[in-house]
């Protein structure tokens, strides 16, 4: 049977379990929202405590908390950060909506912790929360948890799978296959173009959120309750931004408007944007490795990707592509995550926006799921698979499509004729070209040769 002890708030007396590190409020929030069973991700967790440690050592320095009681905030607060007590934060994310109630469950397990160092009692509200609200803190929250996800995880994996697809193109740059519009046959490329076109599709989406760090690394805090910065220091946000850039080694900024930063959340919207963006492009990628891998004897069986698991419970010896099938659910998770943060986005409501700890699980979740995705891809899909040479020469060799080398010679009309019957007849291209052209056998195997034509121009 679970033992309880009494704490108090401004509401009266809450039984709260007798070894939990919070107190009244984030119990009756406990109580008052039993909707999901979602809490608080880790990033979150880290964030809330990085914040609160960094508050406690400014409020120290500008003279507003006694050195023994800033530097228990600090050491508890970062203990929390370092994720020793995420069992103490139980609120389901469907809560109120400005956060309130995870704020003032970090400020509860913070004071406890901290008490507990001092030997002495330190207050959840006046101590560990003093020159805040949650109206600014649970803002800057989310963009402190995007930044480090996107700087520490998301940049980084997408960097590794740009390199492996790097790799991997330049290992068969020069094979040559059918290339494929409408997933019809078309004219030839090589490996290395083809895999060029996800490189750069990575590299792009790279560039984009780093276009976009400046702005999810600018946080609110200072703004307090309506962004007047009742309560605070003028000098704080300078220097919580200077404290948590000295100790996570990223540049964070105070925000250029403390009314937008409280009562907006376009840049959010901005990033899981650019993230869904990036989602988009491993869809096509991993689309374009499932179809290749298609097979081995009815697809097109141009790659086999790695065997990783049995690929089905009553056919033996099926072997599914289930690495790339993973990143198009991830990527279909990243899209409906993006549509909730932007629905989220539209609740802003004179100086508040009120949808922010859904905002945060899912932008949290999204940079989580595309990071990891990525580091999969890139080891267990494109790193080690192999390429079928048999199935793309055959292929290859009787794809009509070549024909379109000979259109400055012969003429579209002409080439339309000996595609339609070289197809018909599943006869190799070359061989109808020389029965209803007069260029010369040698002549036509250098203007149909696939490498050359993979290096465009015109072949005269």
């Amino acid at each position: 049977m679970t033992k309880y002890r009494i704490e108090k708030d401004s509401m009266g007396e809450v039984n709260v379990p007798i070894e939990a590190l919070w107190g009244a409020q984030t119990q009756r929030a406990i109580n008052n929202f039993p909707v999901s069973g979602l809490t608080l991700p880790r990033t979150a967790i880290r964030s809330l405590g990085l914040i609160k440690a960094a508050l406690a050592a400014s409020n120290y320095k500008l003279g507003y908390l006694s050195q023994d009681i800033s530097e228990s905030i600090v050491k508890a607060a970062l203990i929390v950060a370092t994720g020793n007590h995420d069992n103490h934060f139980p609120i389901d994310i469907f809560q109120t909506g400005s956060g309130t109630s995870s704020n003032m469950n970090a400020n509860e397990v913070i004071a406890n912790l901290a008490s507990k160092i001092l030997g002495a009692k330190v207050y959840p509200n006046d101590h560990v929360n003093m020159g805040q609200s949650s109206n600014d803190v649970i803002p800057s929250i989310i963009h402190i948890s995007a930044t480090l996800g996107i700087v520490e995880n998301l940049i980084p994996s997408m960097t590794h799978l740009k390199d492996t697809i790097n790799i991997k193109a330049e290992t068969i740059k020069d094979i040559v296959k059918t290339g494929r519009t409408h997933l019809m046959d078309a004219m030839p490329v090589t490996f290395a173009q083809e895999l060029s076109a996800w490189s750069v599709q990575i590299d792009q989406n790279i560039d984009r959120l780093k276009e976009s760090l400046p702005r999810i690394s600018a946080i609110a805090l200072g703004g307090t309750a309506v962004g007047t910065g009742i309560n605070a220091d003028i000098k704080l946000a300078a220097e919580v931004s200077a404290w948590l850039s000295e100790n996570t080694g990223i540049n964070f900024s105070s925000s250029k408007n403390f009314f937008e930063g409280l009562s907006s959340q376009d840049t959010v919207v901005e990033v899981s944007g650019k993230i869904k963006n990036y989602a988009i492009s491993i869809n096509k990628i991993s689309n374009d490795l499932r179809w290749m891998n298609s097979g081995p004897l009815a697809g097109l069986g141009e790659i086999s990707l790695p065997a990783l698991q049995p690929g089905s419970s009553i056919m033996p010896g099926k072997v599914n592509p289930v690495i790339p099938e993973s990143a198009t659910m991830a990527v279909a998770q990243v899209v409906g995550n993006d549509t909730t943060i932007t629905v989220a986005g539209q609740s802003g409501n004179f100086q508040l926006n009120v949808m922010l700890p859904v905002i945060l699980y899912n932008i949290i979740q999204s940079i989580q799921v595309m990071s990891n995705i990525s580091l999969i891809l890139a080891d267990k899909a494109i790193k080690d698979f192999t390429v079928n040479k048999d199935n793309i020469e055959n292929a290859l060799a009787r794809n009509p499509i070549l024909v379109t080398a000979l259109n400055p010679l012969i003429g579209y009309e002409k080439g339309a004729y000996i595609a339609k019957k070289a197809y018909q007849e599943g006869r190799p291209i070359i061989e109808v070209a020389i029965e209803e052209t007069d260029i010369g056998e040698d002549e036509l195997k250098r203007l149909l040769d696939p490498f050359e034509l993979t290096k465009g121009g015109i072949k005269s």
